[in-house]
């Protein structure tokens, strides 16, 4: 068997990928991560790695390229970490991403459910309806390089709305005009952070500046500057995050001009969106999953649906027409203030929303009788919390509708289910981060009998 030794060049050909896109090859046994490298590839890498179980290594020469390889269009590829699949058709990422659910479920989730398909983007380029802007010390407004917290200076980013890239170009001259330094997370000092912009299918966007301080130098230029290049601004906010700590939003909001909230339609509803209220970054992407999530949970008009992690309601909404009663838990009291004024203002009636963590919320209802038929979740990447899963079980709904945008927890957490006696029944990904590497993914799963 040969041996793996850092610093060899050795002849591979690529079986498959890993999670964040990597090829994967064999050595005399061992796997090795290959860096750009597409499925079925000949060629010869350099190893540049060799750790006790995988090794990794990069391409020193293409022998013989996959049909599905492409020339990047994307000056800041492979160099920014904002995406992971630039290198190859798209045809090969949604088949990639159908994989990784698949495998998740299988080898994590110990689940023989069939993961049924991709449902695919029609629009893979400047879809993001909201963007985070890292800001480096020096001034420096983009992203970070793969696994490193160095910012790539992004002047253009094929993934985010053009309204958001002009506001990242005013921060920018706005920052070296007037000597505002960044913030630096290893001494604390300096001031901006990052930038926040979220825009609608009107074209209208909210800035939030996330600041190291309470105020800023010289405001009114700075609104100005972002007003000026984004005409469709509808609100200035200023959020303070004093914290040392890599969670971007603080506690504290401040509007410097317009409004600290933004409308937007989805599957027919409008919503008015807070800075921190959650909501899916791909509109036309998210109208495709919660038609997937509605199919799943099967509703008649006669059930009880509870909805974990509602964000600011839109999934709970959606689904409110197709059911006798909905409910609504979510952790965040912008986001919780948000699904209240969406019920009031698409006229559903039949929903309440409460604020408070979801295990802790599920738990409580189950303690006061509440039997839901259907209860939807639409965790953080960390997905359930075992308390979550036991306050959910403890309830007894027919079926549970897991909406999951980390294809390992969610294979996790299936098997948290499954020992608890509810089975995968259903699953299908969704592909809402066009060259990116992230799936969703919905799962039904069904309580035995």
């Amino acid at each position: 068997m040969e041996e793996l030794r850092k610093n060899r060049i050795y002849t591979v050909r690529i079986e498959g990928y890993a999670d964040g896109g990597a090829g994967v090859a064999r050595i005399g046994g061992r796997v090795v991560f290959v860096a750009g490298a597409l499925s079925g590839e000949r060629c010869e890498v350099l190893v540049v790695k060799v750790g006790k179980r995988v090794a990794y290594a990069k391409i020193q020469r293409l022998l013989s390229p996959s049909p599905h390889r492409m020339t990047p269009d994307c000056p800041y590829f492979p160099r920014c970490g904002g995406c992971a699949y630039r290198h190859m058709e798209y045809a090969e990422e949604m088949q990639l991403k159908r994989q990784r659910a698949q495998d998740a479920l299988a080898r994590i989730g110990g689940s023989a459910v069939r993961v049924e398909g991709i449902l695919g983007a029609d629009a893979i380029q400047r879809y993001r309806n909201k963007s985070i802007w890292r800001v480096s010390p020096s001034g420096e407004v983009g992203f970070y390089r793969a696994r490193t917290h160095e910012v790539v200076n992004a002047e253009r980013c094929l993934l985010v709305h053009p309204a958001a890239e002009a506001a990242a170009d005013a921060l920018r001259e706005w920052m070296a005009r007037y000597d505002v330094r960044g913030w630096d997370e290893a001494t604390g000092e300096g001031q901006v952070r990052h930038l926040f912009a979220r825009s609608n299918a009107k074209g209208e966007t909210l800035l939030c500046v996330v600041a190291n301080t309470a105020e800023l130098p010289r405001e009114a230029e700075l609104v100005s500057a972002l007003r000026g290049a984004c005409p469709g601004t509808v609100g200035v906010v200023l959020n303070t995050n004093a914290r040392r700590t890599n969670v971007v939003l603080g506690e504290r909001y401040r509007t410097l001009w317009g409004g600290d909230r933004i409308e937007d339609t989805l599957c027919g509803m409008t919503f008015r969106l807070s800075v921190p209220s959650f909501y899916q970054v791909n509109r036309a992407q998210c109208e495709k999953l919660y038609a997937a999530a509605a199919e799943f949970a099967a509703l008649t008009g006669e059930e009880t649906l509870l909805d974990l992690y509602c964000g600011a309601g839109t999934i709970a909404l959606t689904l409110a027409g197709r059911a006798k009663r909905v409910l609504g838990a979510e952790l965040v009291p912008e986001a919780v203030e948000d699904a209240k004024a969406n019920a009031a203002r698409n006229g559903v009636t039949n929903a309440e929303f409460f604020c408070g963590d979801a295990a802790a919320v599920a738990k409580k209802l189950a303690s006061e009788g509440l039997r839901p038929d259907v209860v939807t979740v639409d965790p953080p990447r960390k997905g359930l919390a075992e308390a979550a899963i036991d306050a959910i079980v403890s309830m007894q709904p027919s079926r549970v509708v897991y909406v999951s945008c980390d294809s390992a927890t969610l294979a996790r957490d299936v098997a948290r289910f499954a020992a608890r006696g509810y089975e995968a029944a259903r699953a299908v990904a969704v592909d809402m981060f066009p060259r990116a590497d992230a799936v969703e993914a919905v799962v039904r799963l069904e309580r035995r009998e």
